[in-house]
């Protein structure tokens, strides 16, 4: 299963990083079926690796940067 990454789920704050328990923002879907979740560092650090490998990478850093949407004067 390489080249288009298999539907998936958005990465929730429930998920957590499998190296370190910090909040997961990228997941490897490996060749074989299983995935792993990693926080922004370990994805950084092992993407490279599990891609050259065959897996695919849903990356969801950009979320780290985005300033969620606040309530405007008249919803309040």
């Amino acid at each position: 299963m390489t080249g288009a990454l298999a539907p998936t789920k958005p990465l929730t704050a429930a998920d957590r990083c499998d190296r370190c328990g910090a909040q997961a923002y990228v997941r490897a879907v490996l060749v074989g079926g299983g995935d792993l979740l990693f926080c922004a560092h370990h994805g950084r650090k092992y993407s490279e690796a599990l891609r050259s490998n065959g897996a695919d990478i849903q990356d969801e850093t950009d979320r780290l940067t985005t300033t969620p949407a606040t309530a405007s004067e008249d919803e309040r």
